[in-house]
């Protein structure tokens, strides 16, 4: 008799969720949180583990969305505990703004070495993503004298107004809260299967490159008040679209030639994720400035815009903040930095992302309804569609099959109008993978054969 496959050891479902005791949290938060908040569902989360998170009713779920991309090596590993107790004991705050902090040259130090970049580098610390951008936004104008940007239709940058100017992902983002930061022009993603011009890759010769020097740059964008481009090396809320191959190259002509900075979003993309430290590693191209944040501490709050020594040259005061440099979250990113060395975690988002996107792949052939897979390392999109011939997004379907998953104690979201946004942390074993990756399924089968 050929061998049983053995049960896996998770998800444990005990309670369909929402259980009790999360309702009633959902219930208590309706009271007192800002209505601005939208949860994807019901998931009361109480503690966490490795590749494994816990709700308020015991349910344990296989984590595909690493706490929203920030919790790159596991929940909770006991290093990060262990560098957070030992900081905390010794000093929590002092204002790095004012005085100095041995933790903020050591973490410094390690991202320069981590970052693309063969030349010298200066960073500035701060609490978020946001604030990392905002302080690129800042310095790029600056050290150039410049006041307009370019960004993506379709980015996510933040949401204080400054960065929200940058930001071209949904309506309600921005809804009411014009007049932004001014000066920013949005210009195409290179989004091949949604290509807003109608070509075909490389037929197109990426005409979306073009669009930015002969239809912006020439006609309307002066290029000397250009202060930067902001990109992200792989959109994340817009649906985790990955740029074809030579794309970087050629916009990284366009904007040498018009002295024009480059400005990597990598809050979502970075610290491994895509199987390289920051993924514009992946087309050689050497930002001018680097943003990144949600996995640096492992949940712990932290931003760092990291520049060529040359960009970082504004005055005393120009810009500072209270809390960035908090030794704590130095602390716990330092021991990120050292465990994604020392456990090979880049290797294994390499590894598990190839896995994950055969086994995705294999899917499409079998459900129309996944009309496009995408991915790097452990950053991988699954867009789901109405009909695999006209494209037109499966905004329901993709929602069901994020219900339906969660159910079954598969904790994953989406992006975009309709893709199924996968990000476990670098740590998650062949064995989650297929476990999650079989609920993941389930789902979708399901929700193929439902009447539209």
């Amino acid at each position: 008799m050929p061998a049983q496959k053995a049960a896996a050891k998770y998800p444990k479902i005990v309670v369909t969720p929402p259980g009790p005791k999360a309702r009633a949290l959902v219930g208590e938060d309706e009271q007192v949180i800002s209505g601005s908040l939208v949860r994807f569902y019901p998931l009361a989360a109480e503690s966490g583990h490795d590749s494994i998170v816990k709700d308020v009713d015991g349910n344990e779920y296989i984590d595909f969305n690493s706490g929203l991309v920030c919790l790159a090596v596991g929940h909770s590993h006991p290093r990060v505990v262990e560098a957070i107790k030992n900081q905390a004991e010794k000093l929590i705050h002092y204002s790095w703004t004012d005085f100095y902090y041995e933790k903020v040259v050591q973490i410094s130090e390690e991202l320069i070495k981590i970052t693309p970049g063969r030349f010298p580098k200066k960073v500035f610390l701060s609490n978020s993503g946001t604030e990392a951008i905002e302080a690129a936004m800042k310095l790029a104008k600056w050290h150039t004298r410049n006041h307009q940007f370019i960004s993506y239709i379709g980015a996510f940058h933040g949401r204080t107004l400054g960065s929200l100017s940058l930001t071209a992902s949904k309506p309600v983002q921005r809804r009411h809260f014009f007049p932004m930061v001014p000066g920013d022009t949005h210009v195409p993603f290179p989004y091949c299967y949604r290509c807003p011009f109608k070509l075909s890759y490389p037929e197109c010769e990426m005409a979306c490159v073009d669009y930015i020097q002969e239809q912006v740059l020439d006609k309307y964008l002066p290029p000397e008040e250009v202060a930067a481009m902001f990109i992200e090396p792989i959109q994340g809320e817009g649906g985790y679209v990955v740029p074809p191959e030579g794309y970087f190259q050629k916009l990284k002509k366009i904007l040498d030639r018009n002295n024009i900075l480059l400005a990597a979003d990598e809050v979502q993309s970075g610290m491994g994720r895509t199987g390289r430290w920051f993924a514009i590693e992946h087309w050689g191209v050497e930002p001018d400035i680097i943003s990144t944040s949600k996995a640096l501490a492992s949940g712990m709050p932290i931003g760092a815009t990291v520049a060529r020594s040359d960009i970082m040259d504004w005055e005393g005061g120009a810009h500072a903040n209270t809390f960035g440099g908090n030794p704590v979250s130095c602390a716990a990113a330092l021991q990120v930095i050292s465990i994604i060395r020392d456990e090979h975690l880049m290797e294994n988002a390499t590894k598990q992302g190839d896995y994950m996107l055969k086994r995705l792949k294999e899917m499409q052939e079998k459900y129309p309804i996944i009309g496009d897979v995408r991915g790097k390392g452990l950053m991988i999109g699954a867009e789901i569609v109405k009909d695999p011939k006209t494209k037109e997004p499966g905004r329901q379907e993709v929602h069901d099959i994020m219900m339906k998953s969660f159910r079954r104690g598969l904790a994953v979201i989406t992006s975009g109008s309709s893709t199924i946004r996968i990000a476990p942390p670098l740590i998650i074993t062949r064995e989650l993978v297929d476990a999650g990756l079989d609920i993941l399924e389930g789902s979708i089968k399901e929700v193929s054969k439902s009447p539209s």
